[in-house]
This record gives C-alpha cells, structure tokens and sequence, in this order.
C-alpha cells in the first residue's frame, strides 16, 4: 500500500510539471510536445515571440523551450524577458545545426541550455530532466567561500545565478583563491548535485594519454588496452566535468576537447563510432586565457567555448578586510577543543601580508602557526611569514634588485612557493611544473629554507 502511495505521489510531481514550448513549425511542435507528455509533463504552446511573453506573464512554468527563429522575432528575447524580470524559470534555446554563436549568445543571456536540431530527443529528455531537478534552496551547506568583503560577495552572487544555467563556465583567479571550492558550489547548488562531478587536472595527463584519458578506449586499440575503458566524459555523463588548469592542454587536444563539447558525443580510442554524453562543463586556471590566445597556445574558438560565464576569483590582498575573519574561521576548525587565540600584532602582520599563495597560504600559515605556537598564543614569529612579504620594496622596484643575489633568491623562493602552493606542496608534481628534476627542487627548497607545512615527504 506504501508503495501504491509512493507511486501515486510521484506521478503526480510529474503532471503538475508544465512547460511552455515556443516554435511556429506544427512539425516540431507536435513532436516536443509527445515526447513531454510522454514523460508526464504538463504542454503549453506558443508560436511566436507576442504570445509566449503573454503566456509567461499570466502564469508560471517549470520550463520554457523556445526556437530561437520566430515570425516575429527571436527566442533571445523570451531568454532575456525571463532574465530580466527574476523569473524563476529555467530556459532553454533550440538552434540550427552547426549555429553555436547562437547558442552561445543564449547562455549568456541567462539560458538554461540548448539544443541543436534536429532535436535529439535522448538529448530533450535529458535537459528537461535537469531543469526540472534545479534545488530550490540556495547556496547548499558545506564549505563556503568566506568573508564580506564586496568582491566576494559579487562572486557568491554570481555563483548563484549560473547554478541554475547549464552554460560553461570558466573560473579565473591565482593559486589557492578558491577556484575548485567555487566549482562545486556552483555544482551542489545547480541540477545536478546529486550527480558526480569529475575534477581533472589537466597539466598532471602525459600527452600522449589525453585522449585515452578523457573519452575512454576499446579493448585491444592499443598494447596494454586489455579491457573496454571509460574516460572522464563518460564518468561525469549526467553530471559536471570540471577541467582544472585548462590552459595546460595541448592544441591537438584542445580541437578534441572543442568538438565534445559542441557535439556532446565522444569516440573512444579504438572505436568506430560515438556515444552521446550529457556533462556540464566548468574550467579553471590561474593563468589568462586571453593572453594565451594571443601567444597562440590557446584556441580562439575553444576559449569562447569555455568561456560562457566568467567568474574571477579575487585575489586575498583585494579582501583585506576579511583576513582576520578567514582566519580566524580556520584556527576554530583546526584547534578543536584547544584554547588558542591569534595575538594582535600577529593578526595585524597577516593583514599586511600579500598572500601570494591566497586563502590556501593563509590556512597553511595558521596550520603551521597553530603546531609552533606555545601557551596558547599564536605571536608573529609563529607566523613564519617571509620578510619580501611584510613591507620590503616590491621585488619589481629598482631598489629591490640589489644586491643582486638576495633578489635572484627572492623571485626564485617566491617561484617555488608558488608551484608548491599550486600542487598542495607535492614536490615531485611542482618540480614538473617547474621544469625541473626532483633532487634540484629538492635542492633548492633546503637552500632557500622552504618546508612543508604539511611535514609530507613525497619520495623521489
């Protein structure tokens, strides 16, 4: 009887889901149309621009899909009506095959998503799915990005709007600004949360095992392929690929990478036909994407791709103002039932601090700080903090490169610690990034007098 009830109840959820479609071709129409109510949804319809804002006005959907070609307009301008007047509707755009400026124009207006015609209705299912799975609530709980400073809070903003999209977004920022935290935000607080998301590094692939890596293999496409394999597209099918570091990929690569995302259909090596794949896409670096397509290392087209929504993540010396409250929200965390406290000429000399290495340096300066201190107290020689970065003369300053060995060593610390923060303080992975052997990162990290917070020792 339970379950009767249960069954009931579900069917229900599903009938009272309506969505409004909007195409003046009966074709198209009468087709979208069976397919929804095939899957128990509620269809209204629209053929043109007039008569779908006149709809929407007068009542509420749960989805609106709308052509983007229109008697008397386009579907851009249901995308920005919707957009423009807060409605809580998830919209999505179909365009011509091949037409991606369209598409992409869409989801920078505040489209759900898209759909290339013809319209596969595999594809159809699987949006509407989406959209109608979009949490309520806002921001899930869990780790949050921390402080009040405006710059923060214009990123929260912002990460709670493209939640409810299905657009690429790139997330730009320095080392340990919080670009991965960011992502799965946008991830628990979007349609797919209760989905996996797949964080891939995209500087840690050799070359030669990218594509392997990222679309899967056949048994026997090559020595050592003694099973069929899947590949990260297929892992994240249903949810989110997050590609970190995208700008370490390769150009044969990044023209792979470009046709998946267009298509949403991948080949394995070794196989003589493609799969659909239904992934949302969010990229991160720390370096300028835009730059890296004028220096020619970065594809123009897979760069505007990617580059649907932007959100840059501020560096910790903008968010002054915060340092004290990020800090001191991390030392709770860490000193658990422990009375310590962070005396104020140590607090005063964090907030003077620049933070190359941003909130993941200041957590691992507090760590350190918090396992160095005595009586409780946290003092500014617990901090350990180098003394370029407590008010000396910028390193880009004339009076900064003399002598010129304490400079040389300056910028090469400053390097190290950077690739360092950048690989969690892996050695082995920071020397790679730095193009140099494991015993001369080795080297100079005993040289130049940096430790490893983490007191982790990676083996050569």
């Amino acid at each position: 009887m339970a379950n009767k009830s249960r069954v009931t109840a579900d069917k229900y959820r599903e009938k009272i889901s309506s969505v409004l479609l909007v195409d003046d071709e009966p074709d198209i129409l009468e087709l979208l149309e069976l397919a929804l109510r095939k899957m128990g949804l509620e269809v209204d319809k629209a053929g043109n621009v007039r008569e779908a804002l006149a709809k929407l006005a007068a009542r509420r959907y749960d989805l609106c899909l709308t052509d983007m070609r229109l008697p008397d307009g386009d579907g851009l301008q249901v995308v920005q009506y919707i957009a423009q007047g807060n409605r809580d509707v998830p919209v999505a755009v179909i365009t011509a095959h091949g037409n991606m400026e369209n598409a992409v124009i869409a989801l920078k207006a505040g489209a759900f998503d898209y759909l290339s015609k013809p319209v596969s209705l595999d594809q159809l299912r699987a949006l509407v799915k989406s959209a109608l799975n979009l949490p309520q609530a806002a921001l899930a709980s869990g780790k949050a990005l921390l402080g009040t400073a405006p710059a923060m809070q214009k990123v929260r903003d912002l990460i709670a709007r493209v939640a409810r999209s299905q657009a690429p977004v790139h997330i730009s920022g320095e080392s340990g600004s919080g670009k991965e935290l960011a992502a799965r935000l946008i991830v628990q607080s979007g349609s797919r949360h209760d989905q996996d998301m797949v964080a891939v590094n995209c500087g840690a692939i050799p070359e030669n095992l990218m594509e392997s890596e990222f679309f899967g293999y056949k048994k026997g496409a090559f020595t050592g392929a003694d099973k069929d394999r899947d590949g990260f597209f297929q892992a994240a099918h249903g949810g989110t690929l997050f590609l970190d570091e995208v700008a370490d990929l390769p150009l044969t690569m990044q023209v792979k990478l470009l046709r998946a995302i267009q298509e949403k259909r991948v080949r394995k090596v070794g196989a003589t036909g493609e799969e659909p794949v239904d992934v949302r896409i969010i990229s991160a670096t720390h370096h300028d994407l835009a730059d890296r397509v004028q220096q020619g290392k970065f594809r123009q087209d897979l760069y505007y791709r990617l580059n649907v929504i932007q959100i840059q993540m501020p560096p910790l010396r903008e968010l002054r103002e915060d340092i004290a409250f990020i800090a001191q929200q991390t030392l709770e965390r860490l000193r658990g039932d422990a009375q310590v406290h962070i005396q104020e000429e140590a607090m005063v000399a964090l907030q003077n601090y620049d933070f190359p290495g941003n909130v993941r340096e200041l957590e691992n300066v507090v760590e350190r700080a918090l396992a160095l201190c005595s009586n409780g107290v946290i003092a500014v020689q617990d901090l350990q903090l180098t003394p370029v970065e407590q008010g000396q003369p910028d390193v880009g300053s004339l009076s900064s490169k003399y002598p010129l060995p304490e400079y040389l060593d300056r910028i090469e610390k400053q390097t190290l610690l950077e690739a360092l923060e950048q690989t969690g303080y892996n050695r082995t992975a920071a020397a790679k990034l730095l193009g140099v052997t494991f015993r001369t990162m080795r080297y100079r990290m005993e040289r130049l007098g940096i430790k490893d917070p983490h007191g982790t020792n990676d083996a050569e």
